[in-house]
């Protein structure tokens, strides 16, 4: 049987639906937990129904650890741009509403549908995985920065109005000797 699976991701765990390539009718639908062992469940999952290289996988996130473990996993991941999912909502839903088990059955839907005119994931060199890690750890380092510098000038204005003020950023080296003088 062919079959092609969407995957809605969430934060502590996901939706998966799987659907006949014919029909669509739902072949199989879960709840993939975003641990180790969920993920490492799904594949198996995956694998008794069709081997890896026989059934896509859309996704809205082209990257990231579930990601990575079906490109291993030899799945084509599809990525379908969530402004693609938005438009095709009505299609669905005539309130178009958001679930995640119907997204993960509306991106399986798509890739049956219109698969043909989306391109799967290639495997990522281990240079790519490496600088995705470190831009990710910048991304964080310059978000905790600016959460710093806002409670720093949050303590300034409740203390010492106008300190702020003074300087053109409140994290910048002379400020800083300043506030530690």
């Amino acid at each position: 049987m062919d079959c092609c699976a969407g995957l809605d991701w969430r934060g502590s765990a996901h939706a998966l639906c799987i659907i006949d390539d014919a029909s669509g009718r739902v072949v199989d639908h879960l709840q993939v937990p975003h641990t180790a062992e969920g993920i490492k469940a799904m594949l198996a999952r995956l694998a008794r129904l069709a081997p890896p290289a026989e059934l896509p996988i859309a996704i809205e996130r082209p990257s990231g650890l579930i990601v990575d473990a079906l490109v291993e996993a030899r799945h084509p991941v599809v990525p379908i741009h969530p402004s693609v999912v938005k438009a095709c909502r009505p299609r669905y839903r005539a309130a178009g509403g958001k679930s995640d088990p119907g997204d993960a059955y509306m991106l399986a839907d798509i890739l049956r549908t219109d698969g043909h005119r989306f391109r799967p994931l290639r495997p990522c060199s281990d240079e790519i995985k490496v600088l995705r890690a470190l831009v990710c750890t910048r991304e964080n380092l310059v978000a905790e920065r600016v959460a710093l510098a806002n409670q720093l000038r949050s303590l300034l204005e409740s203390f010492w109005r106008g300190a702020a003020a003074i300087f053109a950023d409140i994290d910048s080296p002379i400020a800083l000797a300043f506030l530690q003088r």
